[in-house]
């Protein structure tokens, strides 16, 4: 239930920050450690665990032993959603809010600097290309194309969790207070900043400072050395957690790898293990580029051993530790990115990847370890979107009371995971954008929204007025379009997507041939 000023009630209730110190100790040693292990670019079957009915090729290529682990200890989603682009799920995920809503619809770096692909056919709309922000910021400067919210890490400070950020950020564009996570409610920055990539993963090339667009800051004292960013990320995020863990105060690490997205760079502790080796569903050996590609999921593999590790060797800390994976869009399908057939290998039976509106582009890995309530292994099908792990959240951390500037749209799906059955919503994408490294509408790239409710999934291109619509049950692959042959779906479901984007005040590209705004979907029935 939504009261005014945004404040937020759960069943549960915790004793406030203002009680006695003694009380406050013995309530903070109760609640639960949560660490969001978040990867970059990760497609859904880049894991030797099975997300669909049954074990994959691609899953038969990777080795992720750790990830396995995970499983086994606790539950995998086999449908979990998040944004087709990496800065919109990340700002989703910190705010709550539907992409549609915050209007970070693609990617942030520079100031004030859209990212967009230019088109002959389309003028985008003003998106929030300086990300989100705090929300104490006034300056104009700050304030300018971006959406101020109340953040998770924020919030689970101020209700006494100590908050670690590790890894890429890319949240805010450089220069604004949001490229910060400190000034996100994160008492630990570990090398996050505006940069959605690595320069480069290599400590020896000092994690890229000769392109200071993606340089990775704050590990300096690693430059020069032979190590890989992401055992230098995992290193340090051990380390920070040992400073909550002796004070017995409950912490909330935000593992975010820059792993596994491009450069795809030899990790000489993984590669030799794949490069030249025979793949069944290539029918072929793995070039350079793939066997570094597998390298990359490998290390990030072993950063989650490490982490799950250094917990287990606490019994007292893992016991009362909630783990969380996920990754923040579908994986590179384009012919140049990875080995095989463009937009059909890659995260085959998916179709397409990163930036496509079908689900190789939006469908991730996702498992949940919660101790004593999610465990032991087994799969839920209960679908989930990225804006639902805000709620979700601080529904585990017992925070049952808090107020946002910004209007939550995720809903928590912690019920699900109590056992409790939930009504699934419908999940909307809204990306009125041109992402630079694929146009093809034919693929599910270009300026798109798109729906799925129950089996169907909705797709509507901006630029044509067209709409595709799947069987996403029984079409994983999404080969055949049945929107003519079920004209009552595609009208119910254009009505609901175009209702909800209106209810958010979603922004739309225009027709440059007529100057006119680009029809809602139930315009064009």
């Amino acid at each position: 239930m939504q009261l005014s000023k945004n404040v937020l009630l759960a069943s549960v209730g915790v004793l406030p920050l203002a009680f006695s110190t003694s009380c406050q100790q013995q309530e903070e040693q109760t609640r639960p450690n949560i660490v969001l292990f978040l990867v970059d670019d990760m497609g859904w079957q880049d894991t030797s665990v099975p997300f669909y009915n049954d074990t994959t090729a691609l899953n038969r290529r990777f080795s992720t032993p750790n990830m396995e682990r995970l499983s086994q200890m606790g539950v995998k989603f086999t449908e979990a959603y998040a944004c087709a682009i990496s800065s919109p799920t990340r700002c989703s995920l910190l705010s709550g809010m539907n992409a549609s809503r915050h209007r970070v619809t693609n990617w942030t770096l520079e100031y004030d600097t859209q990212t967009d692909a230019k088109s002959d056919v389309l003028e985008l709309p003003d998106w929030n290309y300086n990300g989100i922000q705090p929300d104490t910021v006034t300056l104009p400067h700050n304030t300018k194309n971006a959406t101020p919210i109340t953040s998770l890490p924020r919030v689970l400070h101020d209700n006494g969790y100590y908050t670690i950020h590790c890894g890429k950020a890319h949240f805010g564009a450089r220069t604004t207070p949001g490229e910060n996570p400190l000034t996100m409610g994160f008492d630990v920055n570990i090398a996050g900043g505006a940069n959605g990539a690595p320069g480069s993963y290599l400590g020896t090339e000092n994690f890229g400072e000769r392109d200071p667009r993606f340089a990775v800051h704050g590990l300096e004292k690693y430059h020069g050395q032979d190590i890989f960013l992401t055992e230098a990320l995992t290193i340090e995020a051990i380390e920070a957690m040992k400073k909550p863990i002796a004070a017995g105060q409950p912490f909330f690490l935000y593992m975010a790898h820059y792993a596994v997205h491009s450069p795809y760079i030899d990790d000489a502790r993984f590669v030799d293990k794949y490069r030249g080796r025979y793949d069944e569903q290539l029918k072929d050996t793995l070039n350079g580029r793939e066997a570094c590609y597998a390298a990359l999921v490998e290390g990030m593999d072993k950063s989650l051993g490490d982490l799950l590790d250094f917990l287990q060797g606490q019994p007292e800390v893992a016991k009362n530790t909630i783990i969380i994976f996920m990754s923040d869009n579908g994986g590179q399908a384009l012919a140049w990115s990875r080995q095989g057939v463009g937009n059909r290998d890659q995260n085959a039976p998916a179709r397409a990847g990163k930036g496509s509106a079908f689900m190789g582009g939006v469908r991730e890995p996702m498992m949940v370890y919660w101790p004593g309530v999610a465990e032991g292994g087994g799969a839920i099908d209960h679908r989930v979107m990225i804006e639902d792990f805000y709620p979700t959240i601080l529904d585990m951390a017992g925070v049952s009371q808090y107020e946002t500037v910004q209007t939550v749209d995720g809903v928590s799906f912690a019920p699900v995971l109590r056992g409790d059955s939930i009504a699934e919503h419908s999940i909307v994408w809204h990306f009125p954008n041109l992402w630079g490294e694929s146009q093809n509408t034919e693929e599910g790239y270009g300026a798109y929204s798109a729906i799925m409710s129950g089996d169907y999934h909705l797709i509507y291109t901006w630029e044509t007025g067209r709409m595709r619509l799947y069987d996403v049950k029984n079409d994983i692959g999404e080969q055949n379009d049945i929107a003519a042959s079920n004209p009552e779906v595609v009208a119910s479901l254009a009505r609901e997507l175009s209702e909800y984007l209106r209810q958010r005040d979603a922004q739309r590209p225009v027709l440059k041939s007529t100057g006119k705004v680009c029809p809602w979907p139930d315009e064009v029935l």
